[in-house]
């Protein structure tokens, strides 16, 4: 008889952990029908009130948790992958005023993924200062280019497998390329650094600079004009972009490109509890890497 009852103990104990967790939908977002509330005292509650009609004992309510659908079977149901870009950072994502066209590395590469899921590629426009919130908030399914993992927005956002590795160095007028090499060369007060709003160049400046002057450009395509010009004396971005500003601006100079003062990663930003499109994505970015497409892409833009 003991025995009996513990081995019927330990079957109640069985079923009571087998309850399926809380499932997300592809935005990110725990479905409402699904999900139990934080403290779990409305189904805490709801189980101890309902009372069996023919015995009226107490009986508790089975929780059933629905799946929502993951973002890999949805873009190729709906027929279009929304893709959130700036469309202000050659060479990843370009916004062309007179086509209405947007082009870059990154661009190319969202086609292809839109094309692996049957899907067309829609793009979305945002800023720096809004991506994270528009991502999170649903408004697309990916957010494309150039966009570097940092750990805030990993708290919000999930990144794809890195597409390739970066950091901040300066950019400047070829003749001061010797004057503004180091951060002490360049925190000086006579010094003016222009950044762009709301990324992570304005982070890196302020949370570096203490006594040169910082002035944010919100125009991100025209910003390197403010070097030329003489309005601006550095600024500091991802050595890749310096490298391709360099290439279209002679008079600026990239300050040793190779060596920069951080470590970053580029990659593609995704809803952050989406696994199953996650992974797909890291597949698809590993295979691009490998088969010679993304460096295809870089090398229309950068040679």
């Amino acid at each position: 008889m003991k025995r009996a009852v513990t081995l019927s103990a330990l079957a109640c104990l069985l079923a009571a952990t087998a309850a399926a967790p809380a499932a997300f939908a592809g935005d990110g977002k725990p479905e409402a029908s699904a999900t139990p509330s934080a403290s779990g005292a409305s189904d805490a509650k709801d189980a101890k009130d309902a009372k069996d009609a023919k015995s009226g004992k107490a009986v508790k309510k089975k929780v059933v948790h629905k799946l929502a659908p993951s973002l890999l079977d949805t873009v190729p149901r709906r027929g279009t992958l929304r893709v959130c870009t700036t469309g202000d950072y050659r060479p990843f994502t370009s916004w062309d005023r007179k086509t209405e066209t947007y082009s870059g590395v990154d661009i190319d590469m969202a086609r292809d993924l839109a094309k692996s899921l049957d899907a067309k590629a829609v793009f979305v426009p945002t800023t720096w200062a809004s991506l994270v919130a528009d991502l999170d908030g649903g408004r697309c399914d990916i957010a494309v280019g150039g966009v570097s993992i940092t750990l805030p927005r990993a708290r919000k956002l999930a990144f794809s497998e890195p597409t390739r590795t970066d950091g901040k160095t300066p950019i400047v007028r070829c003749e001061d390329k010797d004057k503004y090499r180091t951060l002490e060369d360049i925190d000086k007060p006579e010094t003016h650094v222009v950044v762009n709003p709301g990324g992570t160049n304005e982070e890196f400046a302020r949370s570096h600079l203490d006594q040169a002057k910082i002035t944010v450009h919100n125009d991100n395509n025209t910003i390197f004009d403010e070097i030329v010009e003489g309005r601006a004396d550095v600024m500091m971005t991802d050595a890749s972009e310096t490298l391709y500003q360099a290439k279209l601006h002679p008079e600026l100079c990239s300050v040793h490109p190779d060596k920069p003062f951080t470590f970053a990663e580029k990659a593609y930003a995704l809803p952050r509890k989406d696994f199953q499109f996650k992974e797909y994505v890291d597949q698809f970015v590993h295979l691009a890497k490998h088969d010679g497409t993304y460096e295809k892409y870089e090398d229309e833009w950068m040679k």
